[in-house]
């Protein structure tokens, strides 16, 4: 079945690799499954406020919807996964999304693996900040603004595993013990963990790129690379060495920094430096201040952006995006939350947030701006979904839909 895109709208284009958007363009959404038409419809409402009162209706979003999950299964005979989304999303270069059920009973092994390894969406984009007035276990979270940059399609998020006893697994072992003279366990699961220098040196890039166009005054590659010298610790030695090759004359090393600089870093140049990933999360609480852009790979990303997150307030209110070198495709960072669908009752933030990215991604810093100053505002004033609102003293507990409304007249 054709996906209905709206008579009025323009479609993004790419032009020397940089993205031209018009003042009309079409952009796709995935209402997503659980409390993903909750939150997707209040959020279409407050961008859509925040990009009419930025611009004075001179420019207008125009959404197409698209199919996956459980929507999807419904209009494509059981398709969680129609060919027709995936090439939309191409089509259209910048979609939003929220968050995906995966189908129980084989197919998929997650619908978001899926479209990131169909499309090569090979980074994970998750900015982490603080909205003043947002619950925090930490006493000042306001110290954290850090973008983190997660590999999407290497390390054990690859899939090649082999299970305990299984004929593959004893090929694997086998080969491993009698060829290359492995010592373990028989009888292991066994996982493989790819990493390129192609995987690594293009994640590294775009984080670097992003630092650059982003006015930021530093990238850490973050790694494991005193266990794993030839995974993690590559990743490291690439990182540096794509630096070197492509952004030589915006860059130094933090080496450099202290032996050419004497420890005082020039206003044009972006320190690149590398901190071991345990000791990442340790001073993500004791200090923050020092990371501007993370660049890292799948493992690490995952357990690192989720806690940051924590720090400024939860996944709740944590947004994401899943980009290659171009198409874009933002997203709720949570689950379905399937107890509470329908219920008109959870917090937006997560898709609320990635779409402030989005619309800064399309250049439409003035309507993102919006968003993120009139959130606070709302915030202090206690006016909060229930995850907030158990959190703080008199708070005022609203639905999904009047929080939305809530926010938009304080855009207004």
């Amino acid at each position: 079945m054709p996906i209905n895109l709206p008579d009025n709208g323009t479609k993004i284009t790419i032009q020397n690799n940089r993205l031209n958007v018009p003042d009309n363009p079409i952009l796709g959404y995935i209402e997503g499954d659980g409390i993903g038409p909750d939150i997707t419809s209040a959020c279409l409402r407050i961008w859509d406020a925040a990009v009419a009162k930025a611009y004075n209706d001179k420019r207008k979003i125009h959404w197409a919807e698209l199919f996956m999950g459980e929507k999807a299964s419904k209009k494509y005979d059981g398709n969680y996964f129609p060919e027709e989304t995936i090439q939309a999303i191409q089509d259209l270069v910048v979609s939003i999304k929220g968050p995906l059920t995966t189908p129980v009973g084989g197919g998929f092994r997650s619908l978001n693996v899926s479209l990131r390894q169909t499309l090569d969406l090979y980074a994970c984009v998750r900015p982490l900040r603080y909205y003043s007035g947002v619950p925090s276990p930490m006493s000042h979270p306001e110290l954290i603004d850090v973008v983190l940059f997660r590999e999407n399609t290497e390390d054990v998020y690859a899939g090649i595993e082999y299970q305990s006893g299984s004929p593959e697994m004893q090929k694997v072992e086998n080969f491993l013990k009698q060829e290359m003279g492995a010592n373990f366990f028989a009888d292991s699961g066994i996982g493989i963990k790819p990493i390129s220098p192609f995987g690594s040196k293009r994640l590294v890039r775009k984080a670097i790129r992003y630092a650059i166009d982003n006015n930021k005054k530093n990238v850490t590659l973050v790694h494991k690379g005193n266990i794993m010298k030839f995974t993690e610790g590559a990743f490291r030695n690439w990182g540096y060495e794509l630096a070197k090759e492509e952004f030589a004359a915006e860059t130094i090393t933090e080496e450099e920094l202290y032996s050419k600089y004497d420890g005082k870093q020039p206003s044009d140049k972006i320190v690149i430096k590398d901190r071991i990933a345990d000791i990442t999360f340790q001073l993500m609480l004791l200090r923050p201040t020092e990371f501007d852009v993370i660049a890292t790979m799948n493992l690490n990303g995952d357990y690192l952006s989720d806690a940051i997150a924590a720090q400024v307030g939860g996944m709740g209110i944590a947004p994401g995006a899943n980009m290659s070198d171009n198409i874009a495709v933002f997203e709720a960072t949570h689950g379905t939350a399937p107890k509470y669908a329908n219920l008109d009752k959870v917090n937006p933030g997560s898709l609320l947030f990635s779409g402030v990215n989005m619309l800064e991604y399309i250049g439409w810093q003035e309507a993102a701006d919006l968003i993120s100053n009139a959130y606070p505002k709302v915030i202090q004033k206690k006016i909060v979904t229930y995850d907030f609102a158990r959190q703080m003293e008199g708070a005022t507990e609203v639905s999904t839909s009047k929080f939305a409304d809530t926010l938009i007249d304080e855009i207004g």
